[in-house]
């Protein structure tokens, strides 16, 4: 399982899960600051005690500045790899007030699938909002919960 939140920046793209969004406010990071693919990759490192996303790519380092955060999923799926597992599934569910998330569900999941290596039908994404409350209800943070199974 893994989890990760950004602060809303105005002036920033919004990337999630490797599709940029139309939208007038981004999230605020070292990297693309995409939480589902932030997500993800603590989930995968996780499933093979392999520490977090901070171990390989800190925010301290530059080479990591507006890095895509796929290449991040990319690093964690070797380190899977070497334990001698695949992914089987994984379900991600986004935390966010705006934008509307349904009109790129399909996108989105497409895309993680691409950089899972896996296909379309082994991805869940979900959008829910928190109903008005805390940071992410008032409209200051995106977080994302990634589960992954491996075989």
């Amino acid at each position: 399982m893994g989890f990760d939140i950004h602060r809303v920046e105005e002036g920033r793209p919004l990337v999630l899960g490797g599709v940029t969004l139309p939208a007038s406010k981004g999230l605020s990071g070292h990297s693309d600051a995409d939480v589902i693919f932030h997500a993800l990759t603590d989930a995968l490192l996780g499933a093979v005690g392999a520490g977090d996303i901070g171990n390989y790519f800190p925010d301290s380092d530059p080479r990591w500045k507006n890095t895509p955060s796929a290449v991040f999923v990319s690093k964690a799926l070797e380190l899977v790899a070497k334990s001698k597992l695949g992914v089987g599934n994984a379900d991600v569910t986004v935390l966010a007030e705006e934008p509307k998330l349904a009109p790129h569900q399909t996108e989105i999941r497409r895309s993680v699938a691409r950089a899972l290596g896996v296909e379309p039908s082994q991805v869940n994404i979900k959008a829910k909002t928190m109903e008005g409350l805390g940071p992410i209800g008032e409209g200051h943070a995106m977080a994302a919960y990634a589960v992954v199974l491996l075989k």
